[in-house]
């Protein structure tokens, strides 16, 4: 007997076999790395290595006269062979400029982009330059600087004036290698809080987030920002390329190893994941600059401290 379809009510047909579902996708892994300014004491090539046989993702690789001396002949030759050793490790890499005597033997972090002189200011534009060159040619996530701290008999708005002047180049050439440019407010310098960044932006015309965007220091925000540090890097999230990682007690700039100060890593490991799963493909690199003495101990606890608060790294 042939059925007859009703108004309103479908035709039976085969019973239909959903396919098995696709297997949950796990969160996107927070990238780990160490910073080699915290190595200085081994050659580069046994720092890479040692952070690799550690797990790490990556390497926060400052230009200096220890490792990659950006002011060296051949620097076109010598960042290739970096980065072929990059490529054989398996490391990320985001190219930092905070070397504490690279351009000035006698002065720390001289000349800044600050300085009265404008041919000390330029010598670290080209600098800056020069990294961003180094980073295009690495692949980097991200080139690091930071503002200086302002010089004595020099007001803020000359300051302010100084320094977007002085980065304006090193702007335009960061967009041009699409290597984003990543500003850490530093304590003590012009640029020292999260609000000051964005005093900065505004100053520059309000550079998209690819071009102008942050290092984003957990320890400093600890040290001197009004909100928690994960508050913190929720708040800045979009501007976000490049994340160092220690900790540090209330109101003492001082880098400390995991356990020392007074961070509650907790929430500010799950601010990461969020924003790992958000989409930032950098880097998180543990920054204790002062304790090259004990990096190779370090990398190897610190790593394995941020493992165990944040499995899913």
């Amino acid at each position: 007997m042939t059925t007859t379809p009703q108004p309103g009510r479908p035709t039976p047909g085969p019973a239909s076999h959903p396919g098995p579902h696709p297997a949950p996708q796990p969160p996107p892994r927070l990238r780990l790395g160490y910073g080699t300014n915290g190595l200085t004491d081994l050659r580069l090539d046994e720092a890479l290595g040692l952070l690799a046989d550690h797990g790490y993702d990556g390497v926060g690789l400052t230009l200096d006269h220890m490792h990659l001396d950006p002011l060296a002949p051949d620097l076109a030759a010598r960042t290739a062979r970096v980065g072929r050793r990059l490529a054989s490790l398996g490391l990320g890499v985001t190219v930092e400029t905070g070397a504490r005597y690279v351009l000035d033997p006698r002065r720390k972090h001289g000349p800044s982009l600050l300085d009265p002189d404008p041919e000390d200011r330029a010598a670290r534009t080209r600098l800056l330059l020069r990294a961003v060159r180094v980073a295009a040619d690495l692949g980097a996530h991200a080139v690091h600087c930071f503002s200086g701290t302002v010089p004595a008999d020099t007001t803020p708005d000359e300051a302010w004036k100084r320094l977007t002047t002085s980065l304006t180049p090193v702007l335009e050439a960061a967009d041009a290698a699409r290597v984003p440019l990543a500003v850490e407010p530093e304590p003590g310098h012009l640029l020292a809080t999260l609000d000051d960044f964005h005093h900065l932006r505004g100053l520059l015309g309000a550079p998209a987030p690819t071009v102008l965007g942050l290092t984003l220091d957990i320890g400093h925000c600890q040290c001197l920002e009004p909100l928690p540090p994960a508050d913190c890097l929720r708040a800045v999230a979009p501007w976000v390329h490049h994340v160092q990682i220690e900790d540090m007690r209330r109101g003492v700039h001082e880098h400390l190893p995991f356990g020392d100060g007074e961070i509650d890593f907790p929430p500010v490991l799950a601010a990461l994941a969020d924003l790992t799963a958000a989409g930032y493909a950098g880097l998180t690199v543990v920054e204790l600059p002062r304790h090259s003495h004990a990096g190779p101990e370090l990398a190897r606890t610190s790593v394995s401290f941020l493992r165990q608060e944040a499995p899913a790294c």
